[in-house]
């Protein structure tokens, strides 16, 4: 058994204490391919701190040596010491043969820095040393993609994609798949998902293919496909709001919502599936099923204005007024500053005979809803009621300019000037 078989061996033996007292007779001796070897495999294992040890003793000895620099600088990475790696990357020359590897590494530093322009730089300077190297046009590709430069990546990956399926580990077909759904092209992205999937079933493929077919109004398709990928794994939840939606798109309500339900059961957390099982309850018409999932989605999140206002909705179609009063007073309505919000509670306040609070939430909700000539409607005669005549002029006034064929208000408008 050689030097690197033993070590291997302890490695996966995980006798820490074997380990190091290798390491240490290792370093002890003058067998630098060996110590190099070493480092190299100690990586692949994970241990960097052990290896980036090995690296810099390396270094001392062989002080000028590139691909020394390039190999610690990359443990340092790993190891959080950006700053002392970059110092040996950029410690490289432009006519030393380890330049270009230089530069991808220098790319890796700057990527992890959020420095995406200047990572493109780098891998571009390379690309431009050495054009035809399809790993270098790959990272510049892996670049573009992660910064959001959709069709720039994927002109790249189709490039390579003509001679190739996959490079240093990357499928192509997958890249391709995810760059085109990336920017909405989903239509272009489905025939790689499709062959992917041909080969093996994968649940973020078979979840990228449904997403695309869903998009592409190819409901029943991506149902297909999502309750494959649930089967495969019932933990996948966002399959299970997309294959709710998906059956909500067909108007399969009841199948939507057993989606749902479904998806609740996993992980009961999770307030965007409780949301879409209470709207999905209302359109089949039970809404005290739809009641009990809003309010769970509201003590999951008391701020998740969609559920808060989708349940409102629901108090105030069923005139439910204490419910209601009790749900936006809790919720601070006023600082939520939602003119619907305002006119729910005006129109609660005004049935329950609290003529003050209804009067101070219509004069809220205005701003707001001045455009929706129901609750001008309501507003108006509410403002009548109450003997303010001038204000409710006003407001019939608005109803009648956005509501033009609304004939007993413009009635009501002549009759005013008549009078005035």
């Amino acid at each position: 058994m050689n030097v690197l078989q033993e070590l291997e061996q302890i490695v996966l033996d995980g006798d820490v204490d074997a380990l190091q007292d290798k390491i240490q007779k290792l370093q002890a001796s003058n067998e630098y391919d060996a110590l190099y070897n070493v480092a190299n495999l100690l990586i692949e294992y994970g241990f960097i701190g052990q290896a980036d040890e090995i690296l810099s003793q390396l270094l001392l000895v062989f002080p000028d040596e590139a691909q020394l620099k390039i190999d610690r600088a990359a443990a340092l990475l790993e190891l959080g010491e950006e700053d002392e790696a970059l110092l040996l990357l950029t410690d490289i020359s432009p006519d030393e043969e380890e330049y270009v590897q230089a530069l991808l590494a220098q790319a890796d530093y700057y990527q992890m820095l959020g420095l995406a322009e200047t990572a493109l730089s780098k891998v571009r300077e390379a690309a431009t040393l050495s054009p035809n190297e399809p790993v270098i046009q790959l990272a510049q590709a892996e670049l573009l993609l992660d910064s959001g430069r959709y069709s720039e990546a994927v002109r790249i990956y189709e490039k390579l994609h003509e001679t190739t399926e996959e490079i240093a580990g990357v499928r192509l077909s997958s890249r391709l798949a995810e760059a085109y759904s990336a920017g909405a092209a989903y239509e272009e992205a489905i025939p790689f998902y499709e062959a992917l999937l041909d080969k093996e079933q994968n649940p973020e493929e078979l979840f990228g293919l449904g997403l695309a077919y869903y998009q592409t109004g190819r409901y029943a398709e991506a149902v297909t496909r999502l309750e494959q990928l649930l089967e495969m794994d019932p933990d996948y939840f966002s399959a299970y709001m997309l294959a709710g939606q998906s059956y909500a798109q067909q108007n399969e309500d009841d199948k939507a919502l057993e989606l749902f339900k479904k998806g609740i059961e996993r992980d009961e957390f999770d307030k965007e599936l409780q949301l879409a099982a209470g709207k999905s309850a209302l359109k089949l018409q039970m809404p005290e099923q739809a009641e009990g999932h809003l309010k769970e989605a509201l003590v999951l999140d008391p701020e998740y204005i969609e559920a808060l206002v989708t349940l409102a909705s629901v108090y105030e179609n069923q005139e439910e007024d204490q419910a209601l009063i009790e749900l936006l007073t809790y919720s601070e309505v006023d600082q939520l500053e939602i003119p619907l919000l305002h006119a729910f509670l005006a129109y609660a306040y005004e049935r329950t005979e609290d003529y003050e609070k209804a009067y101070e939430m219509y004069f809220k909700a205005y701003d707001g809803m001045n455009e929706d000539a129901a609750f001008l409607d309501q507003y108006a005669r509410f403002l009548l009621e109450e003997g303010k005549r001038d204000e409710a002029l006003s407001v019939i006034q608005q109803l009648v300019r956005i509501a033009p064929h609304e004939e007993e208000w413009t009635a009501y408008i002549a009759q005013s000037e008549e009078e005035g």
